[in-house]
Parts: C-alpha cells; structure tokens; sequence
C-alpha cells in the first residue's frame, strides 16, 4: 500500500514494536460477473495498479480504493490502526483548507467555522526541539501561527489531562471497593488514553476489554469540552466548531473518528482533525517557515481564573509528574493510598523491571498493598497479556502505552536529526518534559473538580456521555485469519 507522509513501520511479524498493516491490510475489489462467464482476470501491473482483463480479452484499469477510517476500524487485520493507510479527511492540508475557505467566507460575510486548536505537551516538546526553542515559545509560536491562518482559539489540552487522571482515579477507587465487597473485580484496570493499545485489546483480547477504564482520554475529553461546554459559552452549535488538535502519534487520528465520539444528533465529532508534528514540520518545510521566527500569540482559556486554580494559567505550562505519558501510575498510587489508607505519599519510586518500558510502583501498609505497573511496547504488553491469560497477573493498575518510551516517543513525534539517534533523541525530549513546571496530584485534582463542577453540574447522564466510552470487540474475517500474530 502507498503511503504519503506517514511512517514507514514494521509488521509485528518482524517483531518490532510499532505495527502498521501492509499487504494483508486490503480492502477487496468486487468484479461483476457477466452472462459469458467467469473467465475474467486481476493482472497485478509493475506499478502496482490493477488491470480487469474481461474473458473475452479486453482490458481495464481498475480504479484505486483509497482506504478510509471507518474501513480500517471495522477491519481486524492489523493491531496499532494502521499508520500507514491514506487518511484523505486527516491531515494537514485538509486543515490548511479548511482554514483558507473559513477566511475566504468570513471576508465575504457568509457563515463560517468557528476554529479551535488544542495543543497537547508531546508534540510541543518535540517541535521546541526540532526548532531550538523553550517549550513555553513553542507553545506560542505555534499559536501564532494558527491565529495567523484564521484560527480563533487554541489552548493547551492540560485540564482535560487533569479530568482524565482525575476520573480514572475515582473509576479505580470504585473497583478497589467493589473488589473487597466481593463483586466481579474487572481488576486490574487498564489506562485508556493509548488508542493503539484499545485497538489491540478490541481486534485480539476480548477478555481485556472490562478491565479498560472507561474513561475517555485527554483528547476526547478536550473534544467534549469543546463542543460542549465551551460551544455553549460561545452560543455556537457543536456542528459550527471546527477543532484540531495536536498529537504525538497516528493512532489519534483513528481514535477521533471511532463512532463513540460522533453525535449524528448534532452531525458533529468530539474532534474533527488530528495533527502530529511531523506534518507540521511539513507544512514549515513548504511554507518556508522557521518556527523559531513565528510571532508569539498567548495560549486561551476555557475557564476563567475564577473557575480554576492557577494551573489553568495560559502562562504556567505545567506536566503530572510520573511517566512522560501523562503520570497515570504514578497519580493515581498517589491519591489511592490517601483515599484507602489515609497515607500521604510525598513521592513514589519507580522500580525498573527488565527494561526502561516495564516499571513498576508499590505502596503496602499492614495487610493491604497496591501494585501499579508502567508498560510501554508491544513486546511487553505481549508478555502481561500472557500473564492475564495464565492468572498469574501481580498487577492492580496498568499504565499501558504502544510506543515504546511512551507518548513522547510517540510515531508522530519530529524523526531525529543527522547524526542523533532514537534514543538520544527521547532522553532529550524526556529531559524537556520533566524540566517543565510540575502540577500536584492535590493541585490537579482541585482544577478537574472544579471544572466539572461548573460543566456537568452533578448530571449524571450528561456525566458518563462526557467523559465515558465503551469498547467494542471486532470479530475477525476470513482473510485476517492468515496472518501471524
């Protein structure tokens, strides 16, 4: 299959980490049968098109099928979502587009979208470094840039990470109980954030998915901040927004176009464009634009300083201490120990298992214990599903991540220069993120409460559609079933 600017990626079957489809990933092309017979051929031409020879000799060229999101979602042929596949409707001249026909309508007077970016920390980092720039510039001057092609907000997606951890947190608290009291455990329970990782667990582990939180990542979550709360401040509809966001890897991409996350009610998606810095260093290349030299423009505020505590500053880019993923593990062993045992935990060590990818955090008190682990990787998720599938699993919490390295190593992330390898790479990237401003798992807590608080105002319903998915298992097909796992 062709691929224009993404990632070329190994098969699992090579046994690396990152799993793009290749020649199993098709999308069969259906041939009529006629009144003369059956006798019609597929010629497979040099470069690589398709060429129908009828049975009584004529020839034609088959017309490509470009594979779109919804066929790659519904297929169970590949595991991490296929990062090499063409999406024709999630890229960055699609949102160059957009903006240009929105400035374009504007200028003539006649309705238009109303632009929002949200920017996540990853991308950022990878961007500052790619360009020589502090992680605060580059959070500007990337906003700058959009403000000068039309946009009309961007933010940071930090409090929808705060809602995240936050609500993930009290998902687990409510397991742990249930556990003790004796119902079904659905222990341990898996962090959600990492798309390539739900797509694995639906397409090859249906046991998996009760154990999933249901909590929607950041990016939905942003998403539905977006279209909701923030669409009712502006006395916008849902459908009137346009939002983009900026992430690390290509599997966002598929994460925001899942059905989940689409109101046919509104005609709206939670997200309806997913950006990752390799395309925006594209569109610097074509552009001729050194981010470095882009005017700053401050980051917006979807809440007041009113709302929310100091961490919601657009001027305090802050990050959760822990793994470079978002801190998962480590917030909530944190706010598990204090709720359960009524112990303040000033700082948790992370213990190596193995390798860098697979840590792991404990805290025991008398009898009880808690037991997280950080998983990062196809090769270790591999050898922890094995152990769930044996019952020998030691694990209460999971933080599991595709890429190894986590987020900041995301597929997506700006490739190295000459001469710097991978790793240096991420070590660098790595020391960028913890030299950020750290926000507290108090601190962070606070900020999310409040928010919801004044968003979802204790509706229940409105409570579970906002910040809660479901996972489907995908049924195999015929052809998925050659392929080596």
């Amino acid at each position: 299959m062709a691929s224009v600017g993404f990632s070329g990626i190994l098969q699992l079957t090579d046994l690396d980490d990152f799993i793009v489809p290749s020649q199993e990933c098709i999308k069969p092309i259906k041939i009529e049968k006629t009144a003369a017979g059956t006798g019609s051929k597929i010629k497979i031409q040099d470069d690589g098109s398709y060429l129908h020879i009828s049975e009584d000799g004529v020839k034609r060229k088959l017309a490509r099928v470009d594979i779109s999101l919804n066929d790659c979602l519904a297929c169970s042929g590949c595991i991490t979502t296929a990062e090499s596949v063409l999406i024709a409707q999630q890229n960055h001249d699609e949102v160059l587009r957009i903006l240009s026909e929105n400035s374009i309508l504007r200028q003539k007077g006649e309705n238009s979208k109303f632009i929002v970016i949200s920017l996540s920390v990853q991308p950022v980092l990878s961007l500052a470094s790619k360009y020589a720039i502090s992680s605060q510039d580059a959070f500007f001057k990337l906003s700058g840039f959009f403000k000068s092609k039309g946009a009309d907000a961007v933010f940071c997606t930090k409090i929808a990470e705060d809602i995240a951890l936050t609500e993930t947190t009290r998902e687990f608290l409510n397991r742990w109980k249930n556990k003790k009291l004796g119902c079904t455990p659905s222990l341990p329970m898996f962090a959600s954030a990492c798309p390539g990782w739900i797509c694995y667990a639906e397409k090859t582990h249906e046991f998996l998915l009760p154990c999933i939180s249901s909590t929607k990542s950041p990016q939905q979550i942003m998403g539905s901040l977006i279209k909701n709360w923030f669409a009712e401040q502006k006395k916008l509809s849902p459908s009137d927004i346009y939002h983009v966001t900026l992430m690390p890897c290509y599997d966002k991409k598929l994460e925001a176009s899942r059905d989940d996350f689409y109101d046919s009610n509104i005609d709206a998606k939670d997200v309806d464009c997913v950006l990752t810095p390799v395309e925006m260093e594209k569109v610097f290349q074509n552009e001729l634009i050194d981010l470095s030299e882009i005017e700053s423009q401050p980051l917006d505020q979807l809440f007041s300083n009113e709302d929310s505590p100091t961490c919601e500053e657009p001027t305090d880019i802050s990050i959760h201490d822990g793994s470079t993923s978002g801190g998962y593990a480590y917030h909530l062993l944190i706010k598990a120990a204090k709720e359960l045992f009524s112990e303040d935990l000033a700082d948790v060590e992370f213990k190596v298992i193995r390798n860098q990818d697979l840590q792991e955090i404990s805290f025991s008190k008398n009898e009880n214990s808690l037991r997280f682990a950080v998983v990062n990787g196809f090769r270790n998720i591999q050898n922890i599903v094995q152990k769930l599938k044996r019952n020998r699993n030691p694990y209460d919490f999971i933080e599991i991540m595709a890429c190894p390295s986590g987020c900041i190593n995301g597929s997506a992330q700006v490739r190295p220069s000459d001469g710097v390898t991978s790793k240096e790479m991420i070590e660098k990237l790595k020391k960028m993120y913890y030299e950020l401003p750290k926000c507290s798992v108090q601190k962070s807590n606070e900020t999310a409460l409040q928010v919801c608080d004044k968003w979802i105002r204790n509706d229940d319903d409105k409570f579970k559609s906002m910040l809660h998915t479901s996972y489907h298992a995908v049924q195999k097909s015929a052809a998925s079933l050659n392929i080596k796992w």
